[in-house]
């Protein structure tokens, strides 16, 4: 699936945000529906959903229709441990209290579209001045009654029986979400309550397949992972289980990966001097070699040290056929070559070649190949040093395959502006989508803090910016600022009502520590429209780590054990 996870680097400044391999990294409602995220046209930036903080109102519910199960909203509020049992009674009518104050809702976001099987959802929200007692009211206008919630902490997870309940149930409809807030002391509420967020999320009719595979850099460099729905993390690749050398010795370090089209085996270029290592990430077999790869392969693998990073189409990969495609060399001398990775001598025409690229003089980097094999699109820069992009204007082309020969280069337009650095591109499941990374010209492209998030028609238009750039309101964040980058796609599209919908994972430095961690998000199309949602914050990964470069795929990863 995925052919693109980006740069690589210094395995040696695992801090914070970057480490090896670089980046760290308005409502939304459902598609079709009046209360919509952020839409355009045919590519057009349009308006930008409704999430309001401190607005009044009542009710709140997570709503999907579809299903004949009957209502599953319980009747009664659920009081959680130490909230007081007349709750209820204290907060008096939905709705009623001051207009302002309230808490203030960062998770999920409001307007969040959720896949149906996706994570049980968290509630976290800001509490206003001096706030221990809190409501969470869902509303769907499917269910007959609000789900509520009474509680004193600042942070809900739904149990895992209701939303076992609620995700196949109320589907394709927007469940309204209120928070509303008070000062309890003990015995009665200390003047009234407030309200504070209110708007919309949405459970998809739709599900999320697969596997994330992504790096880290927290306690040494490595893969972690976890398959839709796990509530906990799982180690997929360790340097000390790789068993391809480098030039250098044993791996030391696991740097940006991609995923082969069968989610076996793990792609990346390790440690400086930075040889071309290929383990497997599945169960049983972790770290070993693929048993189709060839001594003249493995033998250039491990000796090109200028190689950028790899990518690979379902087109091309099977027996007989294995290729790589990868940047060789750095700056204007970076070229688009292919590996065969059958192949028993090391020479050029054996091992590897060069694409042709007529039209474009620059070098290349972080290419992205087509799910059907025909297309490989790329960054035309000559910015490109061992996987990782530096300074220097950069734009999006592409070239055919064509049986390894390449040809004409062309701008995708749209995509390959004289004013942006258009960079990192991800080719989405079915290839008629193209997301990707964008700066102001002239900014280093490394782990840039003002990287946004923006996809566009394969075949080129008017890019549409994210609506998961932006950081909810109460944060005090805000995009450009937030390092949103390294975007994928999850590796299956799936149709609903006459709309495709996707899902885009990338990384970000929204949390409140600053750290890059992962989110995803939603995009939907209706015939040339094409509507983008606010983000989900993945709250099964370690918050204090820092997650970068994911790669979401059919991975055959190890079992996830149950958080403990």
């Amino acid at each position: 699936m995925f052919a693109f996870d980006r740069r690589l680097r210094v395995c040696l400044f695992g801090v914070a945000f970057v480490a090896a391999c670089g980046d760290s990294e308005g409502t939304g409602a459902s598609a079709g529906s009046s209360s919509g995220g952020s839409s355009s046209t045919s590519g057009g930036s349009g308006p930008g959903g409704s999430t309001q903080d401190g607005g009044g109102g009542s009710t709140g519910t997570f709503n999907a229709g579809g299903a004949d199960a009957g209502p599953v909203f319980p009747e009664e509020p659920i009081v959680e441990a130490g909230a007081p049992a007349n709750a209820s009674e204290l907060f008096g009518d939905p709705g009623s209290g001051a207009p302002t104050g309230g808490p203030c809702l960062y998770e999920p976001e409001l307007g969040a579209l959720l896949p149906k099987n996706w994570l049980r959802p968290r509630f976290s929200y800001a509490p206003g001045a001096e706030q221990n007692l809190f409501e969470i009211r869902f509303h769907a206008e499917s269910e007959p009654s609000d789900l509520v919630v009474y509680t004193t902490q600042s942070q809900w997870t739904m149990p895992e029986e209701l939303w076992a309940d609620i995700a196949p149930n109320v589907q394709d409809e927007p469940i309204t979400v209120t928070i509303r807030g008070a000062v309890f002391d003990g015995t009665a509420i200390v003047g009234e309550p407030t309200i504070g967020s209110q708007g919309p999320i949405t459970i998809a009719p739709v599900a999320a397949e697969g596997a994330i595979v992504y790096w880290t850099t927290s306690g040494g460099s490595s893969l972690k992972g976890f398959k839709v729905g796990d509530e906990s993390v799982v180690s997929a690749l360790a340097p000390a289980q790789v068993q391809m050398p480098t030039t250098g010795g044993p791996v030391t370090c696991v740097g940006c990966h991609t995923s082969t089209p069968d989610g076996k085996y793990a792609s990346f270029v390790a440690q400086g001097p930075w040889s071309n290592v290929i383990g497997s990430i599945e169960e049983g077999t972790v770290g070993q070699r693929p048993p189709f790869l060839g001594a003249g392969a493995e033998q250039f693998l491990t000796a090109a040290t200028d190689l950028g990073i790899h990518t690979y189409s379902k087109g091309h990969y099977d027996d007989g056929d294995h290729i790589m495609v990868t940047p060789s060399g750095a700056y204007a001398n970076a070229e688009l070559i292919w590996v065969d990775l059958e192949a028993t001598q090391a020479s050029q025409g054996s091992a590897w070649g060069v694409f042709a690229r007529d039209g474009d003089a620059r070098g290349v980097g972080s290419p992205a190949w087509s799910h059907d094999g025909e297309t490989i699109v790329y960054v035309s820069s000559d910015a490109e040093l061992t996987g990782r992009l530096d300074v220097g204007p950069a734009d999006l082309y592409s070239i055919e395959y064509n049986d390894r020969q390449g040809g004409p280069a062309t701008p995708l337009a749209g995509a390959a502006t004289a004013e942006w650095e258009e960079y990192y591109p991800a080719l989405s499941p079915d290839d008629t989508l193209t997301v990707f990374n964008r700066i102001p010209d002239g900014q280093n492209m490394y782990n840039a803090g003002s990287a946004e998030l923006f996809v566009i028609p394969t075949i080129g238009g008017e890019p549409v910016r994210l609506a998961a750039n932006d950081p909810p309101t109460c944060t005090a964040k805000t995009s450009p600022g937030v390092t949103n980058s390294w975007p994928k796609w999850s590796p299956e599209a799936k149709q609903h009502g006459g709309r495709t919908y996707y899902w885009v994972i990338f990384s970000s430095t929204r949390s409140a520590a600053g750290n890059p961690q992962l989110y995803i998000t939603a995009v939907v199309k209706d015939g040339t429209n094409i509507t983008t949602y606010p983000a989900l914050y993945l709250w099964n990964q370690p918050p204090g780590e820092n997650n970068h470069t994911p790669a979401w795929d059919v991975f055959e990863i190890p079992p996830v054990p149950p958080p403990g």
